[in-house]
């Protein structure tokens, strides 16, 4: 199978996760400035996970161009990708909501955490299925932020448990640590 129907497939799940995150945030009734202060949780929590899917579909965008062909491994494992990150948009309302309470924190910080190492099984499902001397295996090496990753968000858990805001913050932390685009697979493809 090519691997067009698969990425087609992942857009359209990102774009619906999208729509649903952004169709959360409620307009206020009241046309004053101070009607949008309540929201500051909302939207905070809104824009940090806006910043982790795209930071997710950018970096799957790049991984599958090292992907010669798919198989139904593939499949299932960009499945369970796609699983987690749907839960994103309950999520973050429920943080947003509740302005970064414990729990909701927390469970934010599974879904991370859980977004990441089923990232990490499709790396290394497609490597499996490329072979050890694919584009991909040479890209990712020693994967430093991918393994950096989910030690935060455990760390962010348990932080959440007692002060929120830091878990809150550890969370972003690990968005800006990817937002800086990581060359390594354009570097690949190019040589």
């Amino acid at each position: 199978m090519g691997k067009n129907r698969l990425e087609a497939f992942s857009d359209g799940v990102l774009a619906i996760i999208i729509t649903i995150m952004v169709l959360e945030l409620r307009v206020p009734h009241d046309p004053s400035v101070a009607a949008l202060q309540p929201l500051w949780g909302v939207f905070l929590s809104y824009v940090l996970s806006f910043l982790y899917l795209g930071i997710y579909w950018n970096n799957h965008h790049h991984m599958l161009h090292t992907v010669k062909n798919v198989t139904g491994g593939i499949l299932w494992a960009n499945l369970h990708l796609l699983f987690w990150l749907s839960l994103v948009p309950f999520v973050t309302a429920w943080m947003g909501e509740n302005h970064f309470a414990s729990v909701p924190t927390a469970a934010y910080g599974v879904v991370l955490l859980m977004a990441a190492i089923a990232y990490w099984i499709l790396e290394r499902v497609l490597i499996r299925s490329q072979g050890t001397h694919s584009l991909l295996r040479q890209a990712v090496g020693s994967d430093w932020k991918g393994k950096a990753s989910p030690v935060l968000y455990v760390i962010g858990m348990v932080a959440a448990l007692f002060a929120p805001y830091v878990a809150g913050a550890i969370y972003a932390g690990v968005a800006l640590m990817w937002l800086v685009p990581d060359p390594r697979i354009e570097r690949v493809l190019r040589d």
